[in-house]
């Protein structure tokens, strides 16, 4: 059952005359508008991007989680991993990205939690359809490259200024 708690107003009774024989059209008004302004706000969702304020550019933020672990066991070294970097990241974002060491710990499809040393790869570009593609295909080859079962992509919003 739902409780509006800004009127402690029980909307199944509210709506339901035969449960309540003192309902009130004004009772019942007002739960619909909070139903109405609940469902607004639960469907909104960040789809475009933010009015940034002056000074500030908007961007998209990709991140890809990448782990370091791979499917016979050994780990992607640092050469492999800066080979990687030179011959499949940077032509595609030459100007500019991120790379910070992590640690992580992820479930696997086999059920068990895998802990990894980890690269966050953060790229940060103009909005458009433009980006996405070559941020698949990084995450693509780095699993392929690398014999991994996923990587993690986030794709997020962003004012910048530099």
């Amino acid at each position: 059952m739902f409780y509006c708690p800004l009127y402690l107003i029980n909307v199944r009774h509210a709506l339901n005359p035969r449960m309540r024989s003192d309902s009130k059209p004004t009772e019942i008004l007002v739960v619909l508008f909070l139903l109405m302004v609940f469902a607004t706000v639960v469907g909104c969702t960040q789809d475009s991007p933010p009015v940034c304020p002056e000074g500030m550019d908007e961007f998209v933020n990709y991140q890809l989680f990448m782990g370091r672990s791979t499917s016979d066991g050994m780990m992607v070294t640092d050469d492999e991993w800066a080979t990687f970097l030179e011959d499949t990241v940077t032509p595609r974002f030459p100007d500019g990205l991120t790379v910070v060491d992590a640690a992580g710990q992820w479930r696997g499809s086999d059920g068990v939690i895998q802990k990894e040393q980890s690269k966050l790869l953060i790229i940060l570009a103009p909005p458009g359809d433009e980006p996405s593609r070559p941020i698949t295909e990084i995450a693509e080859e780095y699993k392929a490259r690398f014999g991994q079962e996923s990587v993690l992509k986030v794709i997020e919003y962003a004012c910048v200024s530099y």
